[in-house]
């Protein structure tokens, strides 16, 4: 069973799952007041045509009464006249609202994921995620829009209907009466199931969102590995999966439904056989028979909507508790109650005292611990060591996108952890190893850094970076589409792209994540240059496994096991038999194996 946050998902839902998004209908008040008006004007019009057919019947078809036919039918056609008029408010009233209403919930939810932690996203599913935001609110929206108006329509008309039939004849509506608890119950004890029945539906729908959307992110490493039919194979399983489970919701609302409306009809045309029978006997005229048959049928009739309407009503739980599952989870990186300011200007001096770490998806074993390390503002610091040695953790917890287990970070002297996480995020400008290109436009990107950066502060970044010349050279500069995830730029321009973005920031502090490992020499050598000057006056934090990149750092740390077992500058280090010794001599000194050194 998938989860969120390591919960297990619900395996039912029930109408209290609507409870959470009700709020957002309650910010249109004064829609939802004019909807009901036009939906209580629609059913009384409804509702007095019966009486109209009884007057006509009884009194309309007698000789010296002819004249009386042309009033009814004159009045009849006023009454179908406000019917359309406010049959046709309710609709555009009650519709705009189920759109406004989930356009609210979208950006809600699209604004509650966006602010989750990176705890949420190590066992999230973003395929999951996009299905609740899209499919789950699509189908509320139907609750909102057509399926209340139709409830509520129909419920006014069954009320209104049973009050008039008991107007009409005690007698007759006693049976009817008798008959409806019969009909109802069904639908009440059946909803869970139908609830339950459309969450598994949603749940399998949202597998398969989740399969396709990781596998046509990554479909030039399925068609290279040649498992384009192992992963058709795989979604259509998925598919039928979901085609299954949508089958069973329906079949058991279509049950509900055929149960209901059946039941309903029925005794219609038990009263109706009564009824013939007292008419022969005299005790009613026909006119006040056919006046009561039709409302009967108008009370059926909305018994029968209003059981199909139920049944979707019970279907949207199900995707309303998925978002409210969603709405529910509070992320742990939070805001604290009174946010604490950085001094002005901000310099960028920091300091890990005692800071420990194990990332929860990982048992609890410890990514690093006891780092104590102080950066002076305007200090270069590399970090070097093995894979797998905490170096990029380090980043992770900079930025706050974990708490430390165990001790304190602090920007210029004061700890991160009492900041509001936005503002702390504004001091650092990162370049991380994979970097993340947006569809849109070149500019787009750079801007991404600064969003009301100018093109010339953007050009400016571009050639700082050692971009601008290859950027001139796409078919519309920098007004050129990258595609989804850059996919039409190579490597090295996708890194230097995410350089001028950080260079366009203009941040206190630097995080360079192996900044220039995917350009080629000359590329290297024009981007080290500019993060050279870039690095001037500011904190950068350097990782490196090309220890040739670094050397010229004021000072490297270097990591192995989650620890700092080394610091100094290149060739004190280089001068001791320790670890940062051993690996420079393999990279320095033999030829083909650089790579599998710093590895």
């Amino acid at each position: 069973m998938a989860t969120i946050q390591g919960k297990p998902r619900a395996s039912t839902a029930s109408l209290k799952s609507l409870g959470p998004l009700l709020p957002f209908a309650k910010r249109y008040k004064a829609r939802v007041g004019l909807a009901v008006l036009a939906l209580a004007v629609a059913s009384a019009a409804t509702l007095t045509v019966p009486e109209a057919v009884r007057r006509m019947i009884d009194f309309g078809f007698a000789p010296d009464k002819a004249g009386l036919i042309n009033a009814y039918f004159l009045a009849l056609l006023a009454v179908v006249g406000v019917l359309a008029l406010a049959s046709g408010s309710r609709y555009y009233l009650v519709m705009t609202l189920g759109e406004r209403v989930v356009a609210d919930l979208r950006d809600a939810l699209f604004s509650h994921l966006s602010g989750l932690d990176a705890k949420f996203y190590d066992t999230a599913q973003t395929g999951e995620l996009v299905s609740r935001l899209t499919a789950d609110t699509t189908q509320l929206k139907a609750t909102f829009g057509s399926s209340a108006s139709i409830a509520l329509r129909n419920l006014f008309l069954f009320v209104g209907a049973v009050v008039m039939m008991v107007v009409s004849s005690p007698k007759l509506s006693a049976l009817v009466l008798i008959a409806i608890p019969i009909i109802v119950l069904p639908l009440v004890f059946s909803g869970r199931s139908v609830s339950r029945r459309s969450r598994a539906a949603q749940d399998r729908l949202a597998e398969a969102t989740a399969f396709a959307s990781e596998n046509l992110g990554a479909v030039r490493i399925m068609q290279a590995f040649g498992q384009e039919g192992a992963t058709r194979a795989r979604f259509a399983a998925a598919v039928e999966n979901s085609y299954a489970a949508a089958r069973d919701a329906t079949a058991a609302r279509g049950m509900l439904t055929t149960v209901a409306i059946f039941l309903a009809f029925a005794s219609v045309v038990g009263v109706l056989w009564l009824g013939a029978h007292d008419v022969m006997a005299g005790r009613m005229t026909g006119g006040l028979l056919s006046q009561f048959v039709l409302y009967a049928v108008f009370g059926a009739g909305a018994l029968g909507e209003l059981s199909q309407v139920w049944s979707e009503i019970s279907a949207a739980a199900g995707a309303a508790g998925r978002i409210a599952e969603l709405l529910a989870v509070t992320p742990a990186i939070v805001a604290p109650a009174v946010p604490a300011t950085l001094p002005t200007p901000v310099r960028g001096a920091l300091r890990f005292d005692d800071v420990a770490f194990a990332y929860p998806t990982r048992g609890g074993e410890p990514v690093v611990q006891g780092i104590d390390l102080a950066v002076s503002a305007g200090e270069t610091v590399a970090v070097v060591g093995p894979s797998g040695a905490g170096k990029s953790t380090l980043f992770q917890l900079l930025l706050r996108f974990y708490d430390p287990t165990g001790g304190r970070i602090l920007l210029d002297g004061v700890a991160i952890d009492r900041l509001a996480p936005d503002e702390l995020r504004r001091q650092f400008a990162l370049v991380p190893q994979d970097p993340v290109i947006f569809s849109g436009t070149v500019a787009d990107n750079i801007r991404y850094g600064r969003p009301d950066a100018s093109l010339e502060e953007v050009w400016a970044a571009a050639n700082r970076a050692a971009a601008h010349g290859f950027i001139t050279a796409l078919p519309q500069g920098y007004d050129t589409p990258v595609g989804e995830r850059g996919i039409t730029l190579s490597g090295g321009q996708r890194q230097r792209l995410a350089i001028a973005r950080a260079i366009l920031k203009d941040a206190p502090v630097l995080l360079l994540d192996e900044a220039t490992s995917a350009l080629d020499a000359e590329s290297e050598r024009l981007v080290q240059g500019a993060l050279d000057n870039l690095m001037e006056g500011r904190t950068t934090l350097v990782i490196a496994h090309r220890l040739a990149t670094v050397r010229q750092a004021d000072r490297i740390v270097v990591m192995d096991g989650g620890r700092i077992i080394e610091q100094g500058t290149h060739a004190a280090l280089n001068s001791q038999n320790g670890l940062y010794s051993r690996l420079a001599r393999l990279q320095f000194n033999v030829r083909d194996e650089p790579a599998a050194a710093a590895e």
